[in-house]
């Protein structure tokens, strides 16, 4: 029998189940889960830096928001808070669209 020790989406001891395998879970504490979070956070975007394609990238990239939804809960939000910070910084500081890479500073 595999052994994972990973957190995982809510219903997939449900498909497991549904497949007719069995599987043993536990709910974790909160600083486990902020843990864990964090970790399956790692875990997604090297998948989505490994895609071999756009399809592939999209579903590690709907995965990470996935996560970023957790993650605002944790930090006592929800995601439409954490959109109003991003675009509060998009206007402030601007986005990424614009694909500006910053070769150098000079100082005084």
């Amino acid at each position: 029998m595999p052994i994972y020790n990973k957190l995982v989406r809510d219903r997939i001891p449900e498909i497991i189940a549904q497949s007719g395998k069995t599987s043993s879970t536990r709910i974790l504490d909160e600083a486990e889960y902020i843990q864990q979070i964090r970790q399956k956070m790692n875990e997604e975007l090297a998948e989505y830096k490994a895609a071999a394609n756009d399809e592939e990238a999209m579903e590690e990239l709907a995965d990470m928001l996935e996560l970023l939804h957790a993650a605002a809960v944790i930090h006592g939000a929800d995601f439409n808070r954490l959109e109003a910070i991003r675009e509060q910084k998009a206007e402030k500081r601007g986005g990424f669209r614009e694909r500006i890479f910053l070769i150098e500073v000079e100082d005084d």
